[in-house]
C-alpha cells in the first residue's frame, strides 16, 4: 500500500521492517514471491528493489517459490506460507489480506487469523 497500489513500493516493506525492529521486535519474516526479483515490466512497476536484496541478506526477507511453464508464470499461494509460519512460531500477521480462503482451511487456523492479524496505513512513509 505505500506506493498508492500504483507501484510495488520496496521502501514501503523496509519502513514496516525498521517500525516493529525499532520496537525490540528482532524475530521478523517477510515473504515476497520470487518473480519481484525480476527485472519490472511497464505494467507491474516496482521501486528501489534493491532493498529485497538486502533484507534477504539480511535473513528478513525470504521469497516464496515461483517458476515459468509454458512461457506462464506459476506462484506458489504465498498467504498459506505467511499464516502457516505466524502460527508454529506463536506470531503475528502483517497484512491488509483477511485471509477468508485460509481460515476455513484449518479450524486453528481461522481463531489464529482473527487474533493475530495486525493490518496498517501508511501516511507518505510515516508506517
Amino acid at each position: 500500500s505505500h506506493g498508492n497500489k500504483e507501484v510495488f513500493s520496496c521502501r514501503g516493506i523496509l519502513l514496516a521492517v525498521q517500525w516493529f525492529w525499532d520496537r525490540g521486535h528482532k524475530d521478523i519474516t517477510v515473504f515476497v514471491p520470487s518473480w519481484r526479483k525480476e527485472q519490472p515490466r511497464p505494467d507491474v512497476l516496482i521501486t528501489d528493489q534493491y532493498i529485497l536484496r538486502e533484507l534477504e541478506k539480511k535473513k528478513i526477507l525470504v521469497f516464496t517459490p515461483s517458476r515459468r511453464v509454458g512461457g506462464k508464470r506459476v506462484v506458489c499461494y504465498d498467504d498459506r506460507f505467511i499464516v502457516k509460519l505466524a502460527h508454529e512460531s506463536d506470531g503475528i500477521v502483517v497484512s491488509n489480506d483477511t485471509y477468508r480462503d485460509l481460515q476455513n482451511e484449518r479450524p486453528e487456523w481461522k481463531k489464529f487469523i482473527e487474533e493475530r492479524l495486525l493490518m496498517y496505513s501508511f501516511v507518505n512513509d510515516k508506517y
